[in-house]
């Protein structure tokens, strides 16, 4: 059997057959087998895109000369891949959250540790969702929750295109909406000067 015929099973009872391009479905499956093969998919799926990220950033490291040939084998979208290693590389294994998905941490990854780990701890304890959480972020609420933070709207600056041009395609290679990036880059920065000032 060729590599790219292996079907992988799926389900409670491995009735779902999955191969290279799609899913093959038994003539009579229950709902219950077709939700839980829903779950492990997605579950495979936020699985890989950390996997991913892992591989990268370890062939960065170990193998810089060879790196970006094998990028190329893989045959995977190259700013995509950057993005899964950026973020692998922001959350070491003991800050991971396996209740969250990938995505949830990308929202956070861009923030100071304490930053993310406060909104991580705060999207797992209220179940949100990877837009709630940025939704949250974004409307600049309490990461305590307990309420609403007052909004300020800041003046307007005059910035080099350049500059702008950079921010935006940092914040799209993070997978975060441009204000939200901003955001949490300041506040990144801001913790990082005033840890300074206080040591």
């Amino acid at each position: 059997m060729r590599e790219s015929d292996r079907w992988n099973r799926l389900g409670q009872n491995g009735q779902i057959f999955a191969t290279r391009v799609g899913l093959r479905f038994p003539a009579t499956l229950e709902y219950g087998d077709w939700e839980r093969a829903g779950a492990q998919l997605a579950r495979i799926t936020d699985s890989s895109t950390w996997c991913l990220g892992d591989w990268l950033a370890f062939g960065q490291v170990e193998y810089s000369d060879r790196y970006q040939r094998a990028i190329e084998l893989a045959g995977l979208d190259y700013q995509t891949l950057r993005n899964y290693a950026w973020v692998a590389r922001k959350f070491e294994w003991a800050r991971r959250r396996p209740a969250l998905s990938f995505q949830h941490h990308a929202e956070v990854a861009a923030m100071a540790e304490a930053e993310q780990d406060r909104w991580l701890e705060l999207a797992e304890s209220r179940g949100w969702s990877r837009n709630q959480l940025r939704r949250h972020i974004r409307d600049g609420g309490d990461p305590e929750g307990a309420r609403p933070v007052e909004a300020l709207v800041l003046p307007r600056m005059r910035v080099p295109v350049n500059h702008v041009t950079r921010w935006r395609a940092a914040a799209e290679r993070s997978g975060t909406e441009f204000e939200s990036w901003v955001i949490a880059a300041l506040n990144s920065a801001a913790g990082e000067a005033l840890a300074e000032v206080v040591d």
